[in-house]
């Protein structure tokens, strides 16, 4: 199954969240903080919103969205 983060294709296992997504590909960034700071999934279950990031045009949490073919993922500023 493919996912677009940033607009490069990313091959991920079904039925992983797009946290988890980000963790297997090496590159746990998912957002920039006000202060221009790199933030990563830190509670890994909705709780600390470190994982926001947009996802096929809305904000949610990586954390709890499972992968779809064809998903749009985009880091946030």
């Amino acid at each position: 199954m493919i996912i677009y983060l940033d607009q490069q294709p990313l091959q991920v296992r079904p039925g992983i969240s797009v946290a988890a997504a980000l963790a297997a590909s090496g590159d746990l960034r998912t957002r920039t903080s006000c202060t221009g700071r790199p933030r990563a999934p830190f509670c890994g279950m909705g709780i600390c919103h470190e994982c926001r990031m947009t996802i096929d045009g809305h904000r949610q949490l990586a954390c709890q969205t499972l992968c779809r073919d064809g998903m749009q993922v985009e880091r946030s500023q």
